[in-house]
């Protein structure tokens, strides 16, 4: 029996380990002729190397490892806009090292798998080299959705074959025509990386370096997102494997942040004492936070909308810095004054949240999210509808895709742009807000029903006979086959 070994390799950023980590479990789960190894870069991100030295102290499933790399030459000083890249190529010859090894291991032993190729995050195809200098091939693993590669593979198309200077449309009111869309995208949802000089270059690289793969496993599934994945069967991009939704299911002792199990169970414990999908959850992702004025103008909408809560409120990071936020040692600092004794009875303000255990509670009725791809996944797959405050990077695209395209959300601030220097920035109103919590958790029932349906589909579609687990199956057979 041939069996295979393939080497994935995320970027260092937590949500795309999660990703990984979770594709690696399905292969080897799904046919015991594959083994995984996951090459993970040190990361400067606290929150991030927490995580990443309690999954490699963790009990995996039998064949798949998990490796941390040594740090290499120091990437601390260089800007945001070049610190993936610079990661990446300091680190090849260690990358290089640990396949060697691989490659020699099955060449000594007949029984050992033979090293198949590579699984690249979509943003460190960089690493492309690599495989050709070993002679396997590569794929792409997009932990966004197919809608957004799509847009990624456009822009690239606008510049190159059209001759669209992407950074004269910042600022506008311009709209798109994306492919793997259905409506009209206004630029104002881009990501600020698309249409700034300093790193639109790294995107048109990235979209160019995607064309090149044999593959690309996509983070989502056919029935969420039909048009998108068509689209892209267009001849021009490489085969897709749309293989998700890929998610954790339960949470770990990974997520239950810095004051341990003790808030775990405050958290849940409050959880269980609610009525079934009354609770609103508020939560923003590891970099997600707001600076006083914003709290004070959400901590109004929660209280004068009388729904229950749930807030994971986090300290912002100093101005000019993109790291983590912290918890607050004293919430009192923030919100407004007397705030947690008149909501004492309806809610609570937690800091650092165990998101996938609280949004598969029951109490739990609506998301207010950053709309992270994992974390809108997660809400689909608990069946949780969202509202969509987005904060950077792709999220105002999602947020656009999740209330316009598929109607699986309603909007807070769908073009909200976090300011991480802290001047100028944008405060959405309470009245703002407290329309949005009420549209979700009163008046639209249209929007619950269908993310229920979602979810059930979701589930289904993992299953023999549905579009994931078909796709995942082709390929798989696509590795083996390629085996000499």
């Amino acid at each position: 029996m041939k069996k295979a070994e393939l080497v994935l390799i995320p970027i260092p950023a937590r949500g795309h380990i999660v990703s990984a980590v979770e594709i690696a479990k399905l292969l080897v789960q799904r046919d015991d002729r594959l083994s995984t190894t996951i090459l993970i870069y040190p990361s400067r991100n606290p929150v991030t190397t927490k995580y990443n030295e309690s999954l490699a102290a963790s009990t995996l499933p039998d064949r798949l490892r998990v490796i941390i790399l040594p740090s290499a030459e120091s990437s601390d000083t260089k800007p945001p806009n070049q610190f993936i890249t610079s990661v990446y190529e300091g680190q090849k010859p260690l990358v290089r090292e640990y396949v060697s090894k691989i490659k020699t291991q099955s060449e000594l032993s007949p029984d050992s798998p033979q090293f198949a190729g590579f699984i690249f995050d979509a943003y460190a195809t960089g690493l492309k080299d690599l495989a050709n200098e070993f002679d396997v091939p590569w794929y792409a693993f997009c932990a966004s959705d197919a809608a957004y590669l799509g847009c990624v593979l456009h822009l690239k198309d606008l510049h190159d074959e059209q001759g669209v200077d992407l950074t004269e449309l910042g600022n506008s009111d311009a709209e798109l025509e994306i492919p793997s869309l259905a409506n009209s995208f206004p630029v104002k949802c881009l990501p600020l990386s698309s249409l700034v000089k300093e790193t639109l270059p790294i995107v048109l690289e990235i979209a160019g370096g995607l064309t090149e793969a044999k593959g690309i496993l996509i983070n989502t599934f056919l029935e969420l997102e039909p048009h998108a994945v068509n689209s892209l069967s267009n001849g021009k991009t490489p085969p897709v494997y749309a293989v998700g939704p890929i998610v954790k299911h339960e949470g770990d002792d990974r997520d239950t942040g810095s004051d341990g199990s003790k808030n775990y169970r405050d958290i849940m414990e409050w959880l269980d004492d609610q009525a079934p999908s009354s609770v609103l959850f508020l939560c923003f992702g590891s970099l997600g936070s707001f600076r006083s004025e914003q709290v004070k103008e959400i901590a109004c909408a929660l209280e004068r909308s009388g729904h229950r809560f749930l807030w994971s409120l986090r300290k912002p990071s100093p101005s000019g810095k993109l790291k983590s936020p912290s918890d607050y040692e004293n919430l009192q600092e923030v919100l407004p004054e007397g705030f947690l004794d008149r909501t004492a009875k309806i809610g609570k303000v937690i800091g650092w949240a165990p998101q996938v255990d609280i949004l598969a509670h029951q109490a739990v009725g609506g998301f207010a999210s950053h709309c992270g791809w994992n974390s809108i996944l997660e809400s689909v797959w608990f069946g949780v509808p969202i509202a969509t405050w987005p904060l950077y990077a792709e999220q105002q695209y999602n947020a656009f895709y999740m209330v316009i395209e598929l109607g699986l959300g309603v909007e807070i601030k769908m073009d909200y742009t976090m300011n991480l220097q802290g001047d100028d920035e944008i405060i959405v109103n309470a009245d703002d807000i407290m329309k949005a919590i009420k549209h979700l958790m009163e008046e639209d029932k249209e929007i619950r029903k269908k993310v229920k349906e979602m979810s059930r589909i979701s589930e289904k579609t993992l299953m023999p006979g549905g579009s994931s687990h078909s796709s995942l199956g082709r390929f798989i057979d696509d590795i083996i086959e390629n085996l000499s």
